[in-house]
């Protein structure tokens, strides 16, 4: 087990370490470029954003971590708003990452998350890296993906219960919270304040 690192909350005089922190960990992963560091940026003061699982990981003074956690709900067949939990972004320092630090500080932030006393979180991610960590598909819950035909094995969109049975008996359709939705204009006004990074068109992005 390491030791050589603490996980705190976030601070207001950390937001541009953190959001340049996020930008270098998500820059040409998914996308050319990357808009992650913007979405925090405004995450941060939507009313669905929960401060108190608002976490960074430092290691010798130095944030080479963070995640974040909004409010969400599953829109269950029987009419009833279900609330849920949904994550991210969650980074790691390029340098820091394959070194046990992502698993590290998620399965802390998730302890946290259980301990308040909510019921599920619902994710989009891989489940080589989430399954370790005790998230299942969603379909095996009986949660669809907005968009998606019901039913349908979604294998980028998973679920992990707080409270054993919480999801039992429920289905119905997840979709992402507005806040997540951000646009290209926006994201590139954003980014200017940052040093200057080249966009590039790499293997396996999906945007």
């Amino acid at each position: 087990m390491k030791n050589d690192y603490i996980i705190r909350q976030e601070r207001k005089e950390d937001y541009r370490e953190v959001e340049n922190l996020v930008r270098e960990a998500f820059w040409n992963t998914f996308r050319p470029g990357c808009s992650e560091h913007y979405l925090l940026h405004i995450l941060r003061d939507n009313a669905d954003f929960i401060e108190e699982l608002d976490f960074v990981m430092e290691k010798d003074g130095r944030i080479i971590g963070q995640n974040v956690f909004v409010k969400a709900n599953i829109k269950a067949d029987d009419g009833r708003n279900i609330p849920v939990l949904t994550m991210g972004p969650i980074s790691i320092a390029p340098d820091m990452q394959k070194k046990g630090y992502g698993k590290i500080l998620l399965d802390y932030c998730l302890k946290k998350a259980a301990a308040l006393g909510y019921g599920a979180v619902c994710i989009e991610g891989n489940i080589g890296f989430y399954g370790k960590s005790g998230f299942g598909y969603s379909h095996d819950f009986g949660i669809s993906y907005h968009g998606m035909p019901k039913g349908e094995k979604v294998p980028f969109f998973l679920c992990k219960e707080f409270v054993k049975g919480y999801l039992d008996g429920i289905t119905g359709e997840y979709a992402p919270p507005e806040c997540y939705f951000v646009s290209d204009s926006e994201v590139d006004e954003f980014d200017k304040g940052f040093p200057p990074k080249e966009k590039l068109r790499l293997p396996g992005q999906i945007f």
